[in-house]
């Protein structure tokens, strides 16, 4: 399978993923199974289901606990910096002619050795595109097959529920239908490479603090609105393979022992097919974890092991059918995704394309980047004749550590990309930041001031806080460095690469403010053409970025975050991120959804009826640009003990228009987009009332206003 196929594949239409992965290429079309006469299970032509079957019935109950576990000590944090080192491994059961199953860490890149290092997840949700998401996901999934690997850990798609959170960076922002849509195509584009995706961290993971011994306390009616939907979607648009578990516990039930979310949610409700892994040492209890529907404990078989399962089973408190069951669910996966009938994925760099990844890494960071302001038309450049980049970060390349973080074959720093764009004719000078005041001298020569700004944040710690005082890995005052250059030169534009909101204190004394985010490895000549205009900032804040901290949502209540005696209480509710804001009617530094293009676009002519939105977009500018057209719905409460927030995100898409042209954006909507969940019915309800319609650039810029009724209510 070549490069052209594969992004052929990410872009086309998904048929069945289980028909794409049944037909191996002819170079790794040599199964492992055996002969179909000995071997009935390795007969191609009966389904997953059938084979599971067959095999299982083979099966002595020390191999089937075997599959429960993986055999990888070395998982996990302790993996992924040689090339040879999975995160972790199941080593399968020669007899039986049952296949070793590899997987891999993977939300923003394989974490294996060295692999692309594409932009930070939560760039990919910037970008509001399904189609890049594909593409990021069939990149992840091409280099993580040619790693050895079948099975990859991404996408992450924790809703962000506090901008503290360590890890931002890695999923796909606050709002859970852009999450959701965002998760659906990642998770397509990774699986149409033949590898199996493991949506992560089921259900609720929202923080680091504590994340080992958290207990979270969340309503009914919050966990299905906010946290569920995009690992729903993800499951049925997406067809994912596996879906991980995650630490702490949800309502006082540890995540991967937790029946009512992996039992009756997960596989009885939205019919998962796959199998449930576990995060690394997240499972407790033997018996708990089994009955809780976890099926493969990771690292290592701590408690999914003969010695304890076994015993369960003698004193009747976990059935040999569960244990069935969880084999079956490893096995019906190997089968659907081909394990079987292919030879294993060589781990051979040779076979990745780096021409691809690094072009789909510059156009995703592209399509990420997210113009926030710009007074006076000051960007795109216009062939200064002098530039001044100050700051470490126009030199490196950050990155957000932990199970996410990638080691790039290469890159292109800031610096570099911006020398290059400018040529010969353009004098770029470069001061990292570290003496504020030859900083400012160093600025105070320049035409144009380029400041790079960028923070710290990953795995096992969160945010200490907002601004950018406080940067972590690249720990010097950026706020006052800004401030300074600044006041030395009136054209200063600031590049921000941060893995979520800052506050911007200084947001009044520059001209331009770009969020980069972490933009990987081509990250520098991604952000040269967007400062160049050779392309139009493509992104759209999927975060709001606060004034000031006591503004964001948890801010100044324990309780919420990071909690009080190991447990966080989630007391505001379905009031996440911008529905925060609105509610509580606190101006946003830059809201939700807002991002800038280098025209300008005007909405006309809407149309609304229950089952579709309709408005006509037009570039009214002089350069061809992005539009991001988003609709925005106000649902009518059916009770006070049902708070509606005053608006949320229910359709959105990006489209390109040349000067003067005008498209018709159909927003579809289903019972779904009105509903809301009604704890009583156990069901998602839609309420009688007026429905409220929202169409603009942003969350706080709408454009156009409509409503519609709907179940005998009235406008």
């Amino acid at each position: 399978m070549g490069s052209a196929r594969r992004f052929v594949a990410a872009a086309g239409t998904l048929a069945s993923v289980l028909a794409m992965v049944a037909v191996p290429s002819p170079a790794e079309a040599a199964g492992r199974c055996g002969d179909p006469r000995q071997r009935p299970w390795c007969d191609t032509s009966l389904g997953p289901d059938q084979r599971a079957g067959l095999l299982l019935a083979r099966m002595t109950v020390d191999e089937k606990i075997a599959l429960m576990a993986s055999d990888d000590p070395m998982g996990g944090p302790l993996g992924g910096f040689s090339e040879n080192a999975h995160a972790d491994t199941n080593a399968g059961i020669p007899r039986l002619g049952i296949p070793p199953l590899y997987m891999a860490d993977g939300p923003a890149g394989v974490r294996q050795g060295k692999a692309t290092q594409l932009p930070a997840p939560i760039a990919v949700a910037a970008g509001f595109d399904p189609g890049a998401a594909r593409r990021y996901g069939a990149t992840v999934g091409w280099e993580a097959r040619h790693r050895g690997n079948d099975v990859i850990f991404g996408p992450t798609v924790d809703v962000l529920r506090t901008p503290w959170n360590g890890r931002t960076f890695e999923a796909f922002g606050e709002d859970p239908y852009l999450s959701a849509s965002t998760a659906a195509s990642w998770v397509r584009g990774a699986q149409e490479q033949g590898v199996a995706a493991s949506v992560k961290h089921l259900a609720v993971y929202t923080q680091e603090t504590d994340r080992l011994r958290l207990n979270m306390k969340v309503a009914q009616r919050t966990l299905r609105e906010i946290y569920l939907p995009p690992f729903e979607a993800a499951v049925k648009e997406g067809r994912a393979g596996t879906v991980m578990c995650g630490f702490g516990q949800l309502n006082g039930r540890w995540a991967c022992e937790d029946g009512s979310v992996l039992n009756k949610i997960l596989r009885a409700e939205w019919g998962f097919k796959g199998f449930v892994p576990s995060d690394h040492t997240a499972a407790h209890d033997a018996v708990t974890a089994a009955n809780g529907g976890l099926d493969m404990e990771l690292p290592i078989g701590l408690r999914f092991n003969a010695w304890n399962l076994k015993s369960a089973i003698g004193q009747k408190k976990v059935s040999q059918a569960r244990i069935d069951g969880a084999a079956r669910n490893i096995l019906r996966t190997m089968f659907a995704f081909g394990v079987f009938d292919r030879a294993a994925y060589p781990n051979d760099l040779t076979r990745i394309d780096r021409t691809a990844s690094e072009t789909a890494a510059r156009q995703v960071a592209e399509a990420g980047i997210t113009l926030l302001k710009n007074t006076g038309g000051t960007l795109p450049l216009k062939a200064p004749r002098s530039v001044a980049l100050i700051g470490k970060a126009a030199g490196e390349n950050p990155s957000g550590f932990g199970s996410a973080q990638v080691q790039p074959f290469g890159g292109v720093t800031p610096r570099q990309g911006i020398t290059r764009r400018a040529g010969t004719g353009t004098k770029v000078t470069y001061h990292d930041g570290g003496d504020r005041g030859r900083a400012a001298a160093a600025a105070r020569e320049a035409e144009v001031a380029i400041v790079f700004a960028a923070d710290g944040q990953g795995e096992f710690f969160d945010k200490s806080c907002l601004t950018l005082a406080c940067s972590g890995l690249f720990a010097r005052d950026h706020d006052a460095l800004i401030s300074e250059v600044a006041r030395a030169n009136p054209n200063t534009i600031v590049v921000l690469e941060t893995g979520g909101p800052v506050t911007a204190p200084w947001a009044d004394q520059v001209k331009g403010i770009i969020e980069a985010w972490y933009p990987g490895q081509q990250g520098g000549d991604a952000i040269a053409r967007v400062l160049y205009g050779d392309v139009d900032p493509g992104g759209r804040l999927p975060v709001s970025f606060p004034v000031r901290e006591g503004d964001a949502p948890t801010a100044g209540n324990p309780a919420q975050f990071p909690g009080v005696n190991k447990t966080a209480t989630f007391s505001e509710g379905v009031f996440v991120g911008y529905r925060h804001y609105d509610a509580k009617g606190i101006a946003p530094r830059f809201p939700f959804g807002h991002g800038l293009s280098y025209t300008g676009f005007r909405y006309s002519d809407l149309s609304v009826s229950p089952t579709a939105v309709q408005v006509t977009v037009t570039n009214t500018g002089s350069r061809s640009g992005i539009a991001v057209p988003q609709l925005y719905l106000g649902l009518p409460s059916p009770g006070v003990d049902v708070p509606q927030p005053p608006r949320q995100l229910k359709g959105y898409q990006k489209v390109s228009l040349a000067p003067g042209a005008s498209t018709r954006v159909t927003f579809p909507l289903t019972s779904r987009s009105l509903a809301y969940w009604n704890d009583s019915a156990n069901a998602w309800k839609v309420a009688a009332g007026c429905y409220k319609v929202m169409v603009g650039n942003s969350s706080r810029d709408i454009a156009l206003t409509s409503s519609f009724a709907q179940g005998g209510g009235a406008c």
